[in-house]
C-alpha cells in the first residue's frame, strides 16, 4: 500500500504547488518531457527485457489492445454523433483506451489479490499497455493532432519516440543479460515516473473545468471504468470460458483508470489537455470505488 500512498501524496503535492505558486507555469511541460525522454524509456528497457513469452500470456497481453480498439471504435462513433472536435475525439480515444496498469495497477492488484497476482499484472502491463501506447496510442495521437499528418509522418513520429526506440532495443536485448549496475540504474530512473507523473497531473488539474467538460468526462470514464472491462469480461469469461486467478487479475487490470502517460502524450499532441488531465485525476479518485466493485464481482470468475 506504500505505492498507493506515494501516488496520493504526489498528486496532492502537485495541486498544492500550483495553488501556492511554488513552481513555474511551465513546470508540467518540463516534467512531462523528462518522463517521455528518460523515465518511460528506462522502464521499458528494464521490464520489456525481462518478458518471458509463452502461449499462456496471450489473453492477458491482448487485453490492452482489445480495450484500445474498442475505445477507437466507440469514440469515433460518439465523436461523429455528438459532433465533437478532432482534438476531443482523439483525447477520448487515447486516454479512454489505455489503463494505468503499472503504477496504479500493480499496487492495486497486490492490495486486492496479493503477490500471487502480480505476475499476471506485469504481463498485462508490459506485453499489453506498453506496446499499445507505443504503437496504437502514438498513431491515434498523430492522426488526431493538428495538421493531420500523412502516414509517413506518423510512422516517423512513432519511430523517433524515445519509449518506442527503447521498446525495440529492449526486445533486441532480451537474449543478453544486463549487468547488475545497469539494471539498478534503469530501476532508479524508472522509479521517477510515478511521482513526477502525479505531480504533473496535480499541477495541471483545474477542478473548475469539470463543469465545462462534464459530458465528455462522463463518457470517457464510463467507458474506461465500466464498459471496457465489461466487454472484456463478456469476451473472455462468457464467450471463451476463461477462469481462475489469472483471468480475475486480467479483468481487474482492464478496469484500471486512464493511464497517466496517455494523458501526457495527449497533451504533447494538443489533444484537449484539460479533458485528458481531468480523466486521469477524476478517474484515479473514482477507481477506488469502481475497482472495489469489480473485485467483488470477479470473485466468482
Amino acid at each position: 500500500m506504500n505505492n498507493l500512498l506515494l501516488l496520493i501524496l504526489c498528486f496532492i503535492a502537485g495541486m498544492l504547488l500550483r495553488r501556492f505558486k511554488r513552481m513555474p507555469d511551465n513546470a508540467p511541460a518540463t516534467l512531462n518531457s523528462f518522463i517521455i525522454h528518460v523515465s518511460l524509456p528506462a522502464l521499458t528497457l528494464l521490464y520489456i527485457h525481462q518478458l518471458k513469452f509463452s502461449g499462456d500470456v496471450l489473453l492477458t497481453g491482448l487485453m490492452a489492445w482489445l480495450v484500445f480498439g474498442l475505445s477507437v471504435g466507440f469514440f469515433w462513433f460518439i465523436g461523429r454523433w455528438l459532433k465533437l472536435s478532432r482534438a476531443t475525439t482523439g483525447a477520448l480515444m487515447l486516454v479512454g483506451g489505455l489503463g494505468n496498469t503499472s503504477f496504479f495497477g500493480l499496487p492495486m492488484v497486490e492490495a486486492f489479490y496479493g503477490q500471487s497476482g502480480l505476475t499476471t499484472a506485469i504481463i498485462a502491463d508490459q506485453l499489453g499497455s506498453f506496446f499499445a501506447l507505443s504503437v496504437l496510442g502514438i498513431t491515434v495521437a498523430g492522426i488526431y493532432s493538428s495538421g493531420r499528418p500523412t502516414a509517413a509522418e506518423i510512422v516517423k513520429r512513432i519511430a523517433l519516440l524515445p519509449p518506442f526506440i527503447s521498446l525495440v532495443i529492449a526486445l533486441l536485448l532480451i537474449p543478453i543479460e544486463y549487468a547488475e549496475w545497469f539494471s539498478v540504474l534503469l530501476k532508479r530512473l524508472g522509479d521517477t515516473l510515478a511521482p513526477l507523473a502525479l505531480l504533473s497531473v496535480g499541477m495541471q488539474l483545474r477542478l473548475g473545468h469539470i463543469a465545462e467538460h462534464k459530458r465528455n468526462l462522463a463518457l470517457g470514464l464510463s467507458f474506461k471504468l465500466i464498459l471496457a472491462p465489461l466487454a472484456i469480461y463478456l469476451l473472455y469469461v462468457q464467450l471463451i470460458g476463461a477462469h481462475g486467478l489469472s483471468m480475475q487479475v486480467t479483468l481487474f487490470e482492464a478496469a484500471m483508470p486512464p493511464m497517466i502517460t496517455a494523458a501526457i502524450v495527449a497533451s504533447e499532441h494538443d489533444l484537449d489537455p484539460p479533458l485528458a488531465n481531468l480523466m486521469v485525476a477524476v478517474g484515479l479518485i473514482l477507481s477506488f470505488i469502481t475497482l472495489s466493485g469489480w473485485w467483488y464481482f470477479l470473485g466468482s470468475v
